[in-house]
């Protein structure tokens, strides 16, 4: 393993280019196109790449990074599917980087510099339409147990409006793990107990169902939610904002709240957020709607030193639809997900393998194309999850694991972005009865 591992390491010198390898010329591009989106002031990334004096103390570091493929992070199995936002770097990229950290990490002359890459001050969505913002902040402690928190703010939208781009950006990303962001239609029960602009904990919130009464089945995610709600926007560190594509646009109903999901963690320091949404509506009527939900097993249970235990959650469409992103969701037990179809026809096809889920990278994959689902066909999602002592994030491998909203819990969550006809409401699409989705298993 040793062997391999150094192997690995040095792999990517053997297509190094030859002559002398310089920032300006050779490495700052790469940075631009593939690493500044997150290594630059203000976003997810703990260091800034934006120039020589910042990337140079990092040389090494990014030498390691790039020849294990640890960053920039992208986890699917080339194997299958093809996605629009790979990240990944090419082996001359790679060899690139390497040569630069071997031969010294030299400038080289500032004339060779591309153009320095510019980015919006604040939105990456460009000036919001409309921002709307949590109406106080949130005090979050320096140690303890943080429960969800939910934040209700109204719209005041006298009509109905449709959206091409919704950000959400908090104020202090160091404690936000991450934010889902519900729109909950006027006279929805969602949330029923929450007053707009106080933060808000249900009472009696639980996860996996007591065996007496679980079903062993997969859910649409709305479909466990009341009626008139819906997923319009997410914020994981490094993830991307909603942007819909040409053509498309999400829905923002008159007189519907924007539900704020807050999942704080304490960082050692007491601390303020005041997360904010901005919003970039549509200069024209759209052809079909986008709507995001994703596909679920609340009853799962993960037994006690499991090393490789299986989860399955399985849905039937119950009406045609076009898929555009997978985003698999685990917490620090997951080990793998896998996203498969089984079309009317009976075939069966894997979309998207992530082999070594990574917690820490909540990541959105694009399709290149988006994939028609016709009515009938399942969407299948397996996760798999290491409850044993040899994971070092488990927090208790002695633990039976239930589904429940803290990462010392679980969940099976196949988050799935879609479009439908802007006539179609997306409830409709899970009128057909699911099937039994089982658990127990190994890869």
């Amino acid at each position: 393993m040793r062997f391999l591992t150094l192997f690995a390491l040095a792999v990517p010198a053997l297509f190094a280019a030859k002559g002398d390898v310089t920032f300006h010329k050779d490495v700052e591009p790469i940075l631009q196109s593939r690493c500044q989106e997150c290594h630059r002031p203000g976003e997810a990334a703990p260091m800034s790449f934006m120039t020589y004096k910042e990337s140079r103390p990092w040389a090494k570091a990014i030498r390691a990074a790039v020849a294990t493929r640890k960053m920039p992070p992208w986890h699917a199995d080339p194997a299958y599917g093809h996605f629009s936002n790979d990240r990944r770097l090419s082996e001359k990229e790679i060899a690139t980087l390497v040569s630069w950290s071997d031969s010294g990490a030299k400038e080289g002359d500032a004339k060779d510099a591309p153009k320095a890459r510019t980015f919006n001050d604040g939105w990456q969505i460009g000036k919001p339409d409309m921002i709307v913002e949590m109406p106080n902040a949130a005090k979050i402690p320096a140690t303890g147990e943080i429960p969800y928190s939910w934040i209700v703010v109204p719209l005041n939208l006298t009509e109905d409006r449709w959206v091409d781009k919704i950000e959400v950006r908090p104020s202090e990303r160091s404690v936000v793990h991450h934010v889902v962001l519900y729109e909950r239609e006027k006279g929805s029960f969602f949330m029923k107990d929450a007053k707009p602009g106080e933060i808000f904990v249900p009472k009696g919130r639980v996860g996996t169902p007591p065996k007496s009464v679980q079903r062993d089945t997969g859910i649409w995610e709305f479909q466990a939610n009341a009626k008139g709600t819906e997923i319009v926007s997410l914020y994981v560190p490094g993830g991307a904002p909603y942007v819909t594509l040409p053509g498309q646009a999400r829905l923002l109903k008159a007189g519907a709240d924007l539900v704020m999901q807050m999942h704080y963690t304490a960082n050692g320091k007491e601390t303020m957020d005041k997360t904010k949404v901005g919003i970039v509506f549509s200069k024209e009527a759209p052809k079909t709607r986008a709507f995001n939900s994703f596909v679920a097993n609340p009853s799962l249970i993960i037994p006690p030193g499991a090393d490789n235990h299986e989860v399955k959650a399985i849905v039937t469409l119950a009406e045609d639809v076009e898929i555009q992103a997978l985003n698999p969701h685990m917490h620090v037990r997951g080990k793998a997900f896998q996203y498969a179809v089984i079309y009317p026809t009976g075939e069966r096809e894997i979309l998207l393998k992530v082999p070594k889920y990574d917690f820490n990278w909540q990541i959105n994959y694009i399709l290149d194309k988006p994939k028609k689902l016709p009515k009938g066909t399942k969407i299948e999602c397996i996760a798999w999850y290491d409850n044993s002592p040899n994971n070092p994030n488990n927090p208790n491998p002695a633990k039976e694991v239930l589904w429940g909203d803290q990462t010392w819990e679980e969940m099976i969550a196949g988050f799935i972005d879609m479009s439908v006809p802007v006539d179609f409401a997306p409830i409709d699409l899970v009128k057909a009865k699911q099937p039994p989705a089982k658990s127990g298993g190994a890869q």
